[in-house]
């Protein structure tokens, strides 16, 4: 509650609520810059009241500059004093007239000796004068070697190195059992949330349609209400299908709270009742976003905040290591979504990551296989009748082995065609929902969390609306002859999953081909529509209906604040279109072998590809869960077609998503016009922020507040009068530094902190905590005796980053920065001299040489 400021000693406490005039020895300063460093006239007309208040506040603490002013020294003012004042101008503020409310007062000394700097921010950061505000920043992939590093390797042996690849594939084998667990708990769940949805629904529509309706949308609209009540109230971070901003974590940035604890718990029981509330969303995405959630904590020994934690699990604290167990979590998610282990890998490598390696291939495929194990152990449980009405139904896995099994030259053409359809299908429903999607985070959900859940409940019920009502205005068919088709069961037993549903019909031998697409859960209603030798099941009228009205509600829903999946959705769109398709060839051709499953099957690949543009791990996901390789050439044809023609309108569904929430994804390819740029063409227009070795602490504390660079040089003086670059350190660091103060020296003279860092920080210290914002320079009390101490910087920085002469092409930049993943590289003159080459014989060992002993040799220019 104290501001501190300059005041002249005999000035009393300026009265808050008087309005006063302008002083004469400040009209010719209107322009001039206060000791807050910006002019008054930038932000305050001629007409405006809050201007006289203004000037009356900073001529009573004598702001302005005058040589009538006396000598001033600190004192602390009750911010009562300027309550009124900043009341004003955050009112006037927020009224769009001014722009004062981004500045505020200095806690600390105006004694700088460094100017400002004008800086370049980076994209998805905004900074202010004394205050720090970044919504995105990038992760520390690269290794510090700076003396706190080596000194921490120097002490570490052979049973370190051991204990360490140990505890990594421990961490693996619980990541992949956790994550498969909690995909069973959220399946089981949603089946069994769904069986006593539709036992209910049909027990009362014995009686009443209407009171069965209501009963229906009564439990819909509960379900979903818990779903968004959990995301806006305890995990805001759960909304959404969470694969984009994993996708940016693992491609550098580090969105806050998307890997927390309590986004874990959020998502999972968000997840149960969304899926369960019958939205038109999967739980596939949500999953794989659980997954990593699970890795993450794990890899943190657990959360301090909800007091589950474990000291002997605290060990892969730094962002290298979470990067790797978080991939193995989303491979363990798709695998978990899909029971499909090699679908999980390929995802993990083609869609997530951008950074690979043949240890980490490893580990995600034992994440994987663990999952699938964990998976088909509980299930084998449930077989027994002990989940309730999970038996029947459940993980995704529809098997069209006994279906087509050989195709001709000339179903060639219209299987191309479903890619094509999917293609154009794909790319209208990433935009569409790229619309609804932006139209909602900037204007319907800046209304407050009261808005989110009232438009949850109202989609809500007009998806029970229309899945209710559409069957109520469709005929009946009358069941397969029994003798034709003897293995078919018409219509379906109450209380059990599959085709032949007998809603609203006037007769027990029919059945309502739409109600069985509407009463079942997602999972059970793709099987319907995959299941092959039931032709004829499904009259074109129908699947018309049902692919509009899904389509639409598909596209309105995603963006909600609820945790949402589009593969579920995605297959259902597909399939229903292929299905059509493999009635209009069924007619075309008369032939008896093509199996209308077969070109639904198809049809939700074409789709996916369309939407997601995923290729190779996708082909693996649609043969895993559908156990027919024979049809893997067909999926591989529709596949290309479909992202090609999907690339010529727009990006894909995650890129899209990503994008739009200003995560700015380094894409594996450059821009053209970067082979056109050099490096010193695209850092030309930026004025570079540096330390000196030895800094003094309100200097280094001024950078920082007056700007959001994460890393600054550090140079050094050399004998012969010039300087050197001794490297590169972090803001995190510096950070840590002066929260410490234990490094704080009185001198500018550098000390030897050789043999002393281990006993004063240790390399956890400097990492920043997963998911949050970490340290703030807000967070940090100094006086004006440490103030004006000095900090030796040598110790801390990084002496070897990643430089590149200034002339080198952007595109070569660019690949280096997302193939290393790296935060900054040092763009340099050309170098004068070369002091020796490596080559690819001085990075390969002999057999019979010592790896412990070898060192890299150096060729000498000769």
């Amino acid at each position: 509650d104290w501001v501190k400021c300059l005041l002249p000693s005999a000035a009393p406490c300026p009265p808050c609520h008087l309005l006063c005039r302008l002083p004469p020895h400040a009209a010719p300063l209107l322009s001039a810059p206060t000791h807050f460093g910006f002019p008054p006239t930038a932000y305050f007309p001629h007409s405006s009241p809050i201007r006289s208040l203004f000037f009356c506040v900073c001529h009573a603490l004598e702001v302005f500059p005058s040589s009538s002013q006396s000598i001033h020294k600190p004192i602390y003012l009750p911010s009562r004093c300027l309550l009124a004042f900043a009341r004003l101008s955050v009112s006037t503020y927020m009224q769009g007239e001014h722009r004062f409310g981004s500045r505020r007062w200095s806690p600390l000394t105006t004694n700088s000796d460094v100017p400002v700097h004008d800086v370049n921010h980076r994209a998805g950061e905004a900074s202010s004068a004394g205050t720090r505000n970044c919504a995105l920043e990038s992760l520390d992939y690269e290794v510090v070697e700076n003396l706190a590093y080596k000194e921490d390797q120097a002490l570490r042996g052979a049973w370190h190195y051991g204990s360490y690849v140990t505890l990594k594939w421990l961490f693996v084998l619980l990541i992949g059992t956790a994550t498969g667990f909690s995909s069973f708990f959220i399946n089981l769940a949603v089946e069994n949330f769904s069986g006593w949805k539709f036992s209910a629904t049909f027990a009362i529509m014995k009686h009443s349609y209407f009171a069965g309706f209501l009963v229906y949308s009564f439990f819909n609209v509960v379900l979903v209400f818990s779903s968004v009540y959990i995301v806006t109230q305890f995990a805001p971070a759960a909304a959404g299908s969470g694969i984009p901003e994993i996708k940016g974590y693992l491609n550098g940035i580090d969105t806050p709270g998307i890997l927390l604890f309590r986004t874990l718990i959020g998502k999972i029981f968000g997840s149960i009742g969304s899926v369960g509330g019958g939205l038109a969303l999967g739980k596939e995405g949500p999953l794989v976003h659980t997954g990593a959630c699970i890795a993450s904590v794990i890899s943190q020994g657990g959360s301090t905040k909800y007091y589950l934690n474990w000291r002997w699990l605290r060990v892969f604290k730094n962002d290298r290591d979470r990067r790797d167990l978080v991939t193995c979590g989303c491979a363990a998610g798709v695998s978990a979504a899909f029971r499909a282990p090699v679908g999980g890998v390929l995802f993990a490598l083609e869609e997530v990551t951008s950074w690979w390696r043949s240890q980490l291939l490893w580990r995600v495929f034992f994440t994987s296989a663990v999952v699938a194990v964990v998976v088909r152990s509980a299930m084998g449980w449930c077989t027994h009748g002990n989940c309730g009405h999970f038996g029947s139904g459940g993980f995704i896995i529809w098997d069209i082995s006994g279906g087509q099994d050989d195709y001709s030259f000339y179903e060639l053409f219209p299987m191309a065609m479903l890619g094509l359809i999917g293609g154009l299908i794909g790319a209208l429903f990433n935009q569409l929902t790229l619309y609804l999607s932006s139209w909602r985070r900037n204007k319907l959900h800046k209304n407050g969390d009261h808005t989110k859940i009232i438009e949850a409940c109202l989609v809500s019920f007009l998806t029970s609306v229309l899945s209710f009502g559409l069957p109520l205005l469709t005929k009946c068919t009358p069941c397969p002859d029994p003798s034709k088709y003897p293995d078919i069961v018409c219509p379906r037993p109450s209380g059990t999953y599959g085709n032949y549903v007998n809603f609203y019909c006037s007769s027990e031998n029919q059945y309502n081909d739409l109600a069985t697409l509407f009463f079942n859960t997602q999972d059970d209603a793709i099987r319907n529509l995959f299941s092959t030798k039931t032709v004829n099941e499904y009259n074109a009228h129908s699947l018309i209906t049902f692919l509009v009205m899904f389509f639409s509600l598909a596209v309105v829903t995603y963006g909600m604040a609820v945790p949402s999946g589009q593969f579920v959705p995605g297959i259902m769109i597909g399939a229903t279109y292929g299905r059509l398709a493999g009635m209009l060839v069924v007619n075309v051709y008369k032939k008896l072998n093509i199996d209308e499953g077969t070109y639904a099957l198809l049809g939700a690949a074409s789709f996916l590809g369309g939407s997601m543009r995923m290729t190779v791990s996708l082909c693996v996901i649609m043969v895993e869960i559908t156990n027919n390789l024979k049809l893997l050439p067909l999926i591989m044809l529709v596949l290309l077609i479909s992202k090609a023609v999907g690339d010529a309108f727009n990006a894909g569904f995650y890129e899209e998503q990503a994008h739009l929430r200003g995560i700015p994804l380094l894409e594996s390819r450059p821009k053209h016009y970067m082979r056109k740029m050099s490096a010193k063409e695209t850092c030309s227009s930026q004025k570079v922020v540096q330390f000196t070795r030895v800094s003094r602490v309100g200097h280094i504390v001024s950078v920082l507040r007056n700007n959001d660079h994460n890393g600054f040089p550090v140079i050094d003086n050399v004998q012969t009068g010039g300087t050197v670059v001794i490297g590169l350190i972090l803001r995190s660091y510096l950070l840590v530094l002066l929260q410490s103060k234990s490094s704080f020296q009185h001198s500018q003279i550098p000390g030897d902190m050789r043999g002393r860092i281990d006993f004063r920080y240790s390399l956890t210290d400097f990492v920043k905590p997963v998911s949050s914002k970490g340290l703030s320079i807000n967070d940090i009390n100094l006086s004006s005796e440490e103030m004006d101490m000095y900090l030796d910087l040598e110790p801390f920085v990084n002496p070897s980053p990643y430089i590149v002469p200034e002339d080198m092409s952007l595109t070569k930049v660019y690949n280096l920065f997302r193939q290393l993943g790296l935060r900054h590289i040092f763009v340099v003159p050309r170098p004068s001299h070369v002091m020796g080459v490596i080559s690819r014989n001085d990075l390969i060992s002999e057999a019979n040489e010592d790896n412990d002993s070898l060192e890299l040799s150096v060729v000498s220019v000769r």
